[in-house]
């Protein structure tokens, strides 16, 4: 849900009030909150922060079943580099369970991945990958303060308390020096078995996300991490995107029209053209009739990347309920046309974007890993 940027008090009582504030909600979230199935601290892997690659991309292999993203703009005058490395500290001391703005909670398998926006990027060089704004597409209903930012705080878990209790105390870290445009939580639904110990979550319509992408380490290194130039090499970009799903007039539909728009099988996740939901789909498989067994304005036919003319993009998608019934997208790529492309080829003709309406969009450079010796952001900015 994006918020208007809070007013700004005397003296460093705002990020203790908001901190505060923040956490009674979770607290009182927590009451009500008893629906989902309880995981024993004991039985969740912590993972490390540090390394290559940022952590919450493809480390865990398996995303965790929560997220919350904060979007966030820089005060003027604020030391960038500075603000960073500061971040990745307060990352590395909130997923060792150090800190003590966590109250208590074990930190799990909590995972903080930091992105900078198209007018930090543009302030170190225009020709970097990331410096580039998101056009406007079709079916989009934007408020200027939820479409761009200066920062992203993608903070994932699987314990549903941990994420808002983790941006609490990150954004208090960063008192008066960041000011909030808008966040959003989101959870994984019930997931379906692909392959190779993998699953792939349903979305609010019942059918299977995030099934096609870069899974192998091979694939991830031709199609997600940016080779260079030396500043960006290991980073990623990516795209936050937060839509309103017209779930009753969807529902209303027989099922075999609603698989026809997304051409594969409610149910098995299957493309149409047959084989397993791990079987890349077949586009040119006919009917004795002649039809395409997937349709042309079906939406696994026009965001395929071979139709698009794309690389391959990792994406995560969660369901939201706040303000509305809805999907969090989420995608990681290195090269921003990637998706540009592919949603261009989908807007042109994907039968699923009628019950769709875009609220809020960003992209973001994710930074490259660091560790004790590499802070966060060194790389682009002095500190």
């Amino acid at each position: 849900m994006w918020h208007s940027p809070p007013v700004r008090q005397a003296a460093d009582q705002p990020s203790r009030r908001a901190f505060f504030g923040a956490t009674a909600a979770v607290a009182a979230a927590g009451l009500t909150a008893g629906c989902g199935p309880e995981i024993a601290p004991t039985t969740i892997a912590p993972v490390p922060p540090t390394g290559r690659f940022q952590a919450g991309i493809v480390a865990p292999q398996e995303a965790q079943t929560n997220v919350l993203v904060v979007v966030a703009d820089l005060e003027d005058g604020v030391a960038i580099g500075s603000l960073l490395a500061e971040l990745g500290k307060a990352v590395q001391a909130l997923t060792a369970g150090t800190d003590a703005r966590l109250l208590g909670f074990p930190s799990g398998d909590l995972t903080v991945t930091i992105g900078i926006g198209p007018r930090l990027v543009r302030m170190v060089d225009p020709a970097l990958p990331g410096a580039v704004d998101l056009p406007e597409f079709a079916h989009e209903q934007i408020p200027p303060q939820a479409r761009g930012g200066d920062l992203l705080m993608q903070i994932c878990a699987n314990d549903v308390m941990i994420p808002p209790i983790a941006a609490a105390a990150l954004l208090d870290h960063t008192s008066n020096r960041l000011r909030e445009r808008w966040r959003q939580s989101g959870h994984r639904g019930s997931t379906i078995p692909v392959d190779q110990g993998r699953t792939a979550p349903r979305n609010l319509f019942g059918f299977t996300d995030g099934i096609v992408g870069p899974h192998t380490t091979a694939q991830q290194q031709q199609n997600l991490w940016l080779p260079g130039p030396s500043p960006v090499a290991d980073g990623t970009i990516a795209v936050i995107r937060r839509m309103n799903l017209d779930l009753p007039r969807f529902a209303a539909l027989p099922i075999p029209v609603q698989e026809e728009i997304f051409g594969r099988r409610r149910e098995t996740g299957e493309p149409l053209s047959g084989g397993t939901i791990a079987t890349d789909p077949n586009l040119n498989a006919k009917t004795p009739d002649g039809r395409y067994r997937i349709p042309a304005d079906a939406h696994i036919r026009r965001a395929h990347p071979t139709t698009a003319g794309v690389n391959l993009m990792l994406r995560r998608s969660y369901s939201v309920n706040d303000p509305a019934p809805g999907l969090l997208f989420i995608s990681f790529q290195n090269d921003i046309q990637t998706f540009t492309k592919t949603l261009t080829h989908m807007t042109n003709g994907d039968a699923l974007l009628s019950f769709t309406t875009t609220t809020a969009t960003a992209p973001f450079l994710i930074l490259p890993g660091f560790d004790d010796t590499r802070p966060l952001g060194s790389t682009l900015f002095h500190t």
